[in-house]
């Protein structure tokens, strides 16, 4: 069962980088070398290490680090009926690297059906005595990147499409919690591509009016998440993008932050570890009580430990826009959210986590 504080004071975001003896399995796969079998074999034993590494560092929570992914999005929405992976023109370009030529498209109305996922949640909960907390992207992760003209014909009216996404997404929802998941994560790009000009301009492109996405995203996730048990915690990470160290999207949340921090969510993961990511003032709009921000002080993308007066200066900052008792301290990202992974050793990434404990017990008196 979660703990009703989740999010935790200490908490991250997900992925995990790959090991090299998952590395190694996966290409023999991708060669026809080895069969699923022995790949999940491989699996298996790898994430049940990087489980008990993260009891190591001291964390309330476990992850099974998306070590069955490619990608942290991709590999979830291409099981969902009428969704579809598809190789792509061309990767998405982010800053000073590309990322693999693939997308997902969407080919006839969306739907839930069985998800191979559910296993991975089972096979995470069986093996940790912290609370297993599982990832996928949002509901509108499926939408922007794609774009309305590439599936007006399935969807002559895009408010049906989200209405769909949403009811997909609640009952891949009641799916998790009948396997027992009681912290659930749902990803998402779309805020701060929102927030950033250059995103806005593309998303026109794909035929899109940026202005009305915040209120259909936003129709979408209530309906997934709206309803969902009082004992399932469900928050949201808001990335700009995470690929080999890099990134996609830059602005402050001001945009956005009424909007996205009134969605019914119990916290939010949000990016802070750079000027890229504009000031706390947007915290103003989180609603008072139980709802917390989970400050993404500490990144991601680098190995360098931050200094940790400076991390408790910052969340000092935040308070000054959000009760300090509705804070919590994350790394900004995942470690990995594609199988490349950030450009950081394990040893960096684990001393990381271990750092976020150890300012969360010194701000608060608790990890």
């Amino acid at each position: 069962m979660a703990d009703s504080t989740a999010p935790y004071r200490a908490d991250h975001v997900g992925s995990i980088l790959r090991t090299a003896a998952l590395k190694d399995a996966r290409a023999k796969f991708d060669n026809d070398d080895i069969g699923p079998a022995e790949l999940k074999a491989v699996e298996d034993a790898e994430i049940e290490k990087i489980i008990a590494k993260q009891a190591e560092a001291g964390l309330k929570l476990a992850t099974d680090g998306e070590f069955r992914r490619a990608s942290w999005s991709y590999d979830f929405l291409q099981h969902l009926a009428g969704v579809q992976r598809h190789t792509a023109e061309h990767g998405i370009q982010f800053a000073g690297v590309t990322t693999p030529a693939e997308r997902v498209i969407v080919v006839d109305k969306v739907r839930y059906v069985e998800h191979p996922m559910i296993e991975h949640f089972t096979f995470l909960a069986e093996h940790t005595k912290a609370t297993p907390k599982m990832t996928i992207p949002s509901p509108s992760v499926l939408h922007f990147r794609t774009g309305y003209n590439s599936f007006r014909e399935v969807y002559p009216d895009i408010e049906e499409f989200f209405d769909d996404v949403g009811a997909a997404y609640k009952d891949a929802l009641d799916a998790f919690y009948a396997a027992g998941c009681r912290y659930l994560q749902l990803d998402d790009t779309v805020w701060s591509y929102l927030c950033s000009e250059k995103e806005r301009a593309g998303a026109r492109e794909r035929g899109d009016d940026p202005d009305r996405l915040p209120a259909l995203y936003a129709r979408a996730i209530t309906k997934a998440i709206g309803e969902r048990p009082s004992d399932m915690a469900l928050t949201t990470h808001v990335c700009r993008g995470n690929f080999r160290s890099t990134w996609l999207a830059e602005g402050g949340y001001e945009p956005v932050a009424e909007v996205l921090l009134s969605l019914p969510y119990d916290g939010f993961f949000l990016e802070y570890d750079d000027e890229r990511s504009g000031d706390f003032e947007p915290l103003r709009f989180l609603p008072k009580g139980k709802v917390r921000a989970v400050l993404g002080l500490v990144t991601s993308k680098r190995g360098a430990l931050e200094d940790k007066d400076l991390l408790k200066r910052r969340i000092e900052e935040a308070s000054r826009y959000a009760d300090l008792d509705q804070l919590c301290l994350s790394p900004q990202c995942g470690f990995a959210s594609t199988q490349e992974g950030n450009e950081l050793t394990e040893d960096e990434q684990w001393a990381k986590l271990r750092h976020v404990v150890e300012v969360a017990a010194d701000v608060w008196g608790e990890g």
